[in-house]
């Protein structure tokens, strides 16, 4: 399996979803002035969205920090977003941001810190994820 990255504010509920996923992963800081940690080689990301009413700010700061880095972002395979379903449309709303600006796949949304359901998913989801991106270069790199 490749890297994860992830985002957490201090709420901690991205934090809590990563300890329990049990998964190797880099954190993005959540402070400006910490220094920013280059990405790992191909890496998911999973962030939480950060909206207002109308979906603008849904990618925190921090992220789109991270990600304006030309040598972090060529890493980007796919994104996992986290929201709150009280904001309706916007629920999650970061990962689609993501995935359309940066032309990566929105692979899973899920709720605050999620669920035991969740972690399973998204556990058995990356397994088969990066299984097929490895099974696909392996096959670009023989053509």
């Amino acid at each position: 399996m490749s890297a994860l990255v992830y985002f957490s504010s201090p709420s901690g509920n991205t934090h809590r979803f990563m300890e329990r996923l049990g998964l190797p992963a880099v954190r993005i800081p959540a402070r400006a002035s910490e220094p920013m940690p280059a990405a790992p080689g191909p890496f998911v990301l999973v962030t939480p969205t950060y909206a207002d009413g109308e979906g603008r700010g849904a990618v925190h700061k921090q992220v789109i920090r991270f990600l304006n880095q030309e040598s972090n972002r060529a890493q980007l395979k796919g994104v996992i977003a986290s929201g709150n379903r009280n904001f309706g449309i916007y629920f999650a709303h970061a990962g689609a941001v993501i995935a359309a600006k940066c032309q990566c796949p929105c692979l899973y949304k899920f709720e605050l810190a999620g669920t035991n359901n969740d972690i399973e998913r998204v556990r058995k989801g990356l397994e088969l994820f990066w299984q097929h991106q490895h099974s696909t270069n392996h096959r670009l790199q023989k053509a």
